[in-house]
Formats: structure tokens, sequence, C-alpha cells
């Protein structure tokens, strides 16, 4: 049984085939998953899937690409939702310095809201780091972030920062580049993660692993992922599955 910990199925790239999808999920083990909503469009998307599925939960958040576009009023509409039954997570939010869309200092602003936020409302956080890690620690150390902890999502850094993100009380989430051939971080932190703080995920559309790179990704390719893991650890795939699932059960406060 696997828990594919954050996905996108709710975006328009699987509008002709959502249930397929899905089915396929199901087929290659992947019993539960999170949705991820990460702004006007997509949170209703997300909510409205997990409401369909008893086996599919929602995260809700800004994502920090999109900072500049955030309001008071989106905050207010989030921090209403985290109250649903199947919302188990806030995110994802964090810092994107790829992109050019969104100022830093605004993107730091509004990570810094939604800590508060997830807070408040007592649920872990999503973050996602694109070429800012150095100040995503920074952040989550100065707003005591340990206190709701969450998940390092789709981890592509150094394994240098491992220690300090499980410090902080965050789990360490792999998904599609620790399959890739020229990707060796990755690898590295999937072979230094403990079993008890790691998580898997797709993240799809996006980063499919090998041999789909450069496809559509869907859920039911994060037992690619843990297949790898399970070849970079030299343990079984069952205890990646096992351990994967039992963890998210935990972080998301959900009774398997």
């Amino acid at each position: 049984m696997l828990f594919d910990t954050h996905v996108h199925v709710n975006i328009d790239q699987f509008d002709e085939d959502r249930e397929e999808v899905l089915q396929r999920a199901k087929e290659a083990g992947v019993e539960y998953m999170v949705v991820v909503g990460f702004d006007r469009e997509t949170i209703p998307k997300a909510l409205e899937l997990a409401e369909k599925n008893p086996a599919i939960y929602a995260a809700v958040g800004w994502h920090p690409v999109d900072a500049i576009d955030m309001e008071d009023k989106d905050l207010e509409w989030i921090e209403e939702l985290a109250s649903h039954p199947k919302v188990v997570a806030i995110g994802e939010m964090g810092l994107d310095y790829h992109w050019d869309k969104s100022p830093k200092e605004t993107q730091k602003e509004v990570l810094r809201k939604q800590i508060h936020l997830a807070k408040r409302v007592g649920l872990p956080i999503i973050i996602h780091n694109r070429e800012a890690t150095g100040d995503i620690i920074e952040i989550l150390r100065e707003e005591n972030a340990a206190e709701v902890g969450g998940i390092m999502h789709c981890y592509n850094d150094s394994a240098d920062f491992v220690q300090e993100c499980l410090d902080m009380n965050f789990y360490i989430s792999l998904g599609g580049p620790v399959t890739f051939k020229n990707a060796t971080d990755p690898k590295e932190v999937a072979k230094i993660v403990p079993l008890d703080r790691l998580l898997v995920e797709t993240d799809c559309p996006f980063l499919a692993p090998h041999p789909n790179r450069g496809k559509r990704n869907e859920p039911a390719y994060v037992k690619l992922v843990a297949e790898k893991i399970a070849e970079l650890k030299e343990i079984s795939f069952e205890e990646v599955s096992d351990a994967t699932t039992n963890n998210a059960f935990k972080l998301f406060k959900i009774n398997s």
C-alpha cells in the first residue's frame, strides 16, 4: 500500500482522463493521496476530489510563484477551509527563486503569514523550495515552524541540509528526481533519511520518474519512486511502502 503525499490531479492536465488516472493509481497499490490546492482555482477542485473519494485528502495553501496575487481575503478563506474534515495540511507554501513573477520579499511575507495560519489551526505545512534553501530554513527557524512541522516537498537539495529539516520536525518527501540517472543529491538523501521520517510523492503531473521522464506524471508512478528508494536503502519495497504510508498517516493524523 502506498500513499502519494503530493498530487495535482486537480489541474486541467487531468481533465480528460482524471477517473482513469485515479483507477490506475489504485491498481498500482496507491491507496491514499493528498491533492494540493495552491490558488483560487485549484483549491476548490482539491476539496471536491477529497469529498468524493474516501481515500483522497486535501491540502490548501498559496504557491510562492503567485504570492503577489494573494489578498487578505484569500488567507482568510484558507483559514476557514482548514476546518474541513478532509483538509490535512496547509500548503503548498514556500519560496521559489527560479521564476520571477513574485518579488522575493513578497514571497517571504506570504510564507510567514501561512506559517502563522498553520499554527493557529494546528495543521502541518507543505514547503515548496526552489533555489531558496537558506532563506527557507531561516524563516522556518524564526517562525518556530517546528511547532506544527510538516513536509519538505519533493526534496531536491543537498544532503547537507537534511538534518536541519529533521530537527525542525519536518519529514523529507522524495519524488521522481530520485530515479533520474544524473541526479546525485536525491539519491544521497534517500540513503541517509531515517525510514521513519521519509515520505514519497509524485508532484504529478510534473517530474515523472524514470523511465517516464518527460511525460505527464501521475500517482501510479509513485511506485517507481518507492522501488528506487528501496534499492538505494538496500531494503525491501514493502518496508519502504509500509513505512512511508504509516508516516503519512501519523503526520496527517489519519486513522488508517
